[in-house]
């Protein structure tokens, strides 16, 4: 093939793969401000708990187990491309700020926590995160946080008198 042939080939199947920087774009004007909780399912139970949370129902709620399709939503790529590779356990915290995603697991003993933690988790970002990815490139520049077997909640931070 000749290089122009190359050349032509090269941009039909650019035409047809999703443009990381779009769906980055996208994903963080959709999303800025908002939180996700990433999972591969949740009980009826804990999300009925959730949802009696003030503000528990305006998490976005995102099933891991459904994989993207052809042409991924940018939610779809951010999570299947860049969240979930880090392999933290399910479900997930994901705060969306600003060009960055401040991400922490919910579990603690394999399980999942109760969803009143999650008020106290969300006032402790960007501090105490497990990961962050940052707007860079095509995709996310990653640092790591906390350790993932770290996943206390400092209750008394929220009543003590700042210094």
């Amino acid at each position: 093939m000749s290089g122009y042939n190359l050349a032509m080939l090269a941009k039909i199947i650019a035409a047809f793969r999703p443009d990381p920087t779009a769906l980055r774009t996208r994903f963080l004007q959709r999303f800025a401000g908002k939180t996700i909780i990433v999972h591969a399912g949740l009980s009826i139970g804990w999300v009925g708990e959730l949802n009696k949370e003030a503000g528990g129902g305006s998490h976005f709620r995102i099933d891991a187990r459904n994989a993207p399709g052809r042409k991924p939503t940018p939610i779809e790529w951010v999570v299947h491309h860049h969240i979930l590779p880090h392999k933290l356990p399910l479900p997930l915290l994901v705060k969306v700020n600003g060009g960055q995603l401040l991400i922490r697991h919910l579990t603690r003993n394999h399980a999942p926590v109760h969803p009143s933690e999650i008020y106290w988790m969300l006032g402790e970002f960007p501090d105490r995160a497990h990961l962050v990815l940052s707007a860079g490139g095509k995709g996310f520049a990653v640092t790591r946080g906390i350790p993932v077997s770290d996943n206390a909640v400092d209750f008394d931070a929220a009543f003590s008198e700042p210094d």
